[in-house]
């Protein structure tokens, strides 16, 4: 009764912050047109909290219909549908920020600096986009009057950040004892799991924080200090989680140092800057030297998040025995793509750069390659029917189209393995999860599958698969 209770008072109130927040954009709105821009940016600051109310009044409304829908036939259907909103939705932020990140250090890189350029501008760029003409200047440090509709780029990355951590919330916290903890790697309780998860969030911003503050003085040192962080955090979560969990939260540690760069050192640097700027004072060139440094630093970590948002799709990189060490290559890889484009971007070519990133990549291709079957019985041709069996054993408790599962109601995935065309159509992936990747079956191989029976599909796969 209760549930309901909160369900309706939930309701009542989230209306009346929404209808508060529409009437204090329509006053906005209005003010705007009559030229009292001062009072309008005064209650956009009461707007903004309103603003943080919706999405925490939102996060406590799932929390109220978990609680409603708890212990029923639909509580798995609604974890479905929740990951599958809070993914588009931190897929969608993403592709903003990610892509306005590469757009501006773009910018940065092909600046005309030096044609015609006036004395309190950095440089200009022409550009031609979508059947338009576009003129861009930028100003060494402030306009000598700040414009009134000045947009401010931060929201892509609040919004990236905090959908991104309410995901890892509903995959890993939720079900930490089937998806954050490996007993294999470390056998700890969830709520230890979920508190290093955290913990590490925050230790490694302070720590990352205090390298740029300290040692960006010299270039060739503080990469050195940033890389030598990242692969400690890289080898760290190896050590603590499950080979999946490792990578999301090595991806979760660069987006929260890149979420924090924009929201503890740009975005305040930015309104320093504005602040000087409206009051006629030349602002702080320190300010705008700091937000170019963390925009830098995010814009060489885009590459290595990207592929750990799809890295749960390829088990061979997370599934490796030495994961961590797969990881770190395909971060310096794509990091050393990401230079190559920066490079170029500014006119300037190396020669090395991206040669050396793809080897690094197509080295990791080769380390993840499945090895030569061990099973001493190898020499005999293994029957489809064996395999077939250890399938219907093994995997189609979930995977079918009727789970006798605990948890899984539907088949992850759509992935069902009832009939003997389904179990082949998909051997390769039967192949990459329960022999390259071993991480399969799941929940730490519930079904107990055994090596022997890993090593028949092993042989059957090199024997061309016989049907």
């Amino acid at each position: 009764m209760i549930e309901v209770f909160l369900l309706i008072a939930w309701v009542v109130i989230f209306t009346v912050i929404v209808t508060a927040t529409y009437k204090l954009n329509h006053s906005i709105k209005a003010l705007n047109a009559k030229g009292d821009y001062e009072k309008a940016e005064t209650i956009q600051t009461s707007q903004n909290w309103f603003y943080a109310l919706i999405v925490v009044g939102s996060v406590c409304g799932i929390g109220i219909l978990y609680l409603f829908l708890k212990g029923s036939i639909y509580e798995s259907h609604f974890f479905e549908w929740l990951n599958l909103t809070v993914r588009l939705i931190h897929i969608t932020f993403g592709i903003a920020w990610i892509g306005a990140s590469f757009y501006f250090v773009f910018l940065e890189n092909a600046l005309n600096r030096t044609e015609n350029v006036r004395d309190e501008l950095a440089g200009n760029l022409w550009a031609v986009h979508g059947g338009g003409f576009y003129y861009v200047e930028k100003y060494k440090l402030a306009p000598k009057e700040i414009p009134k509709h000045l947009h401010w780029f931060k929201y892509e990355a609040y919004f990236t950040w905090l959908s991104g951590f309410c995901l890892l919330s509903i995959v890993y916290y939720f079900n930490a004892s089937s998806y954050l903890i490996d007993p294999e790697v470390l056998d700890i309780l969830p709520s230890t799991a979920i508190t290093i998860s955290i913990s590490s969030l925050i230790i490694g911003w302070v720590l990352y924080d205090q390298i740029c503050k300290r040692l960006n003085k010299n270039k060739t040192i503080f990469t050195i200090a940033i890389t030598a962080l990242v692969f400690l955090f890289a080898w760290f979560y190896a050590q603590v989680f499950s080979g999946r969990a490792a990578y999301i939260h090595f991806g979760a540690f660069l987006g929260t140092l890149m979420a924090a760069n924009v929201f503890f050192t740009i975005i305040p640097g930015q309104k320093r800057m504005v602040a000087a700027a409206k009051k006629g004072l030349l602002p702080n060139p320190e300010d705008g030297k700091a937000a170019g440094l963390r925009s830098y630093t995010n814009n060489y970590f885009t590459l290595p998040v990207l592929f750990v948002m799809i890295s749960n799709h390829f088990p061979s990189t997370f599934g490796n025995t030495y994961q961590w060490l797969v990881l770190i290559g395909i971060t310096l890889g794509t990091a050393g793509v990401k230079h190559y484009l920066n490079l170029r971007e500014k006119g300037e070519l190396s020669v090395w750069v991206m040669p050396i990133a793809v080897v690094i990549l197509f080295g990791m291709a080769f380390m993840t390659a499945p090895t030569p079957p061990k099973y001493e019985n190898c020499q005999e041709n293994v029957s489809f029917t064996e395999i077939q069996a250890i399938i219907n054993n093994r995997c189609a408790v979930c995977h079918s189209a009727n789970p006798t599962d605990d948890v899984w109601k539907v088949a992850p995935n759509g992935i069902k393995y009832d009939t003997p065309e389904q179990i082949y159509n998909l051997k390769d992936k039967i192949f990459q999860r329960a022999v390259v990747s071993k991480n399969m079956p799941f929940n730490n191989n519930q079904t107990g599958m055994t090596q022997e029976e890993r090593d028949m599909i092993n042989c059957w796969m090199n024997q061309g698969a016989p049907k």
